[in-house]
């Protein structure tokens, strides 16, 4: 192949065939054509058509940039990899999958909630009364940013959530007072 950057001509060749004895002929053989048609451009004084000469290497032949002296082998483009000597029996199968170690094990620290009921692992919160403190957490979310315009106004004193029939206390003075309109969850103390 010929390349060819500005009004100079640089030649750069990709070799067709990089190794053994027909490849040395070859490489030779393509420089002269491409010196021979340069000399000829050159003696008429026209530019070369581009592209240039193009001799295509056979597609059993792998072009490389770098030439080399060993003959390719027909193992080159295969991915080498590990592979058993010998194939698993079924019970050598059986008993690396049945192994007691790779076996369920049997919870045996599985609790009941005291709120809801609901099964749940000991020491560890309950998922069904989780969800029911984020839409509570929720909500009161948006009674927040309802009230104060926005989530990033809130004041820098602490909150108290009153639910419908409930009074403040006389040690609330001060804080922010966020009022409900509907009856405290029994899960949520004051």
């Amino acid at each position: 192949m010929r390349r060819i950057s500005g009004d100079r001509a640089e030649v750069t060749e990709k070799m067709a065939l990089s190794v053994g004895a027909g490849g040395g002929l070859l490489n030779v053989l393509l420089r002269c054509c491409v010196r021979a048609e340069e000399s000829v451009l050159r003696a008429l004084g026209v530019q070369p058509v581009y592209p240039a000469l193009a001799v295509p290497a056979p597609l059993s032949c792998p072009s490389d940039d770098a030439a080399t002296d060993t003959a390719p082998s027909f193992l080159d483009g295969i991915l080498w990899m590990a592979v058993p000597k010998s194939r698993r029996t079924i019970e050598v199968n059986r008993c690396r999958r049945r192994n007691p170690q790779k076996l369920l094990k049997e919870k045996k620290n599985i609790d009941v909630c005291p709120e809801c009921g609901h099964l749940k692992l000991k020491h560890v919160l309950c998922g069904f009364c989780y969800a029911k403190v984020r839409h509570e957490t929720h909500l009161i979310r948006k009674e927040i940013q309802a009230m104060e315009g926005g989530p990033f106004r809130a004041p820098v004193v602490e909150s108290v959530v009153l639910y419908e029939g409930e009074k403040p206390r006389p040690d609330d003075d001060g804080k922010r007072i966020i009022e409900q309109k509907r009856k405290r969850p029994s899960w949520f103390s004051y």
